[in-house]
């Protein structure tokens, strides 16, 4: 007879939930709301995320950082998300941990069918709620870019957009560039 496993004292089931994350095959698995993701973006997803990235890598390499798609932590929450795009101070990518949102310059989202809401909704408010200076949404649905600033905790204070693709959208110090979205 099996018996079920049950948790003793001390035993953090959120902890426990994130390590398991860390450690499962596969390059792309988030926990969205206690919800294990596994996520695959198909190409026009990804060319979409290399034309962000194309257009911010010389202004991320000035400020001595790194871009890239690595995991961020939402302590005390049931999250555990790997954006399209974050934009972090390359001294804190060295040892392979998680970072968390607030640790971040610029984190970008590209809106998939399977994610869309997630990413326009749920990620938005935790990135808010969790410090993320600025949150980039690239809505393939919508064909729209928004960025979102001034994070707190119901929200973001400071909206500009959406914008239709084909506008140029300025992102603000430390970036100080415009991004063109014509070929989204």
């Amino acid at each position: 007879m099996t018996t079920a496993h049950e948790y003793g004292e001390g035993i953090d089931p959120e902890h426990a939930l994130k390590y398991a994350i860390q450690h499962h095959s596969g390059d792309r698995t988030e926990i969205v709301e206690g919800v294990i993701a596994t996520v695959t973006p198909n190409w026009d997803h990804e060319r979409t995320a290399k034309l962000v990235r194309r257009q911010i890598e010389a202004r991320v390499d000035e400020l001595g950082c790194v871009e890239g798609s690595g995991n961020l932590d939402l302590p005390g929450s049931s999250n555990w998300y790997v954006p399209d795009i974050a934009v972090v101070p390359e001294e804190l990518t060295y040892g392979g941990g998680a970072l968390v949102p607030d640790q971040t310059l610029l984190v970008v989202e590209v809106t998939s069918e399977s994610n869309a809401e997630t990413d326009r909704v749920v990620k938005r408010k935790r990135y808010a709620e969790y410090g993320a200076p600025l949150y980039l949404l690239v809505d393939r649905m919508e064909k729209t870019v928004t960025l979102f600033a001034g994070p707190g905790r119901l929200g973001y204070t400071k909206v500009d957009g959406p914008h239709p693709f084909g506008t140029a959208v300025r992102l603000p110090e430390p970036f100080g560039i415009e991004l063109d979205t014509s070929r989204f």
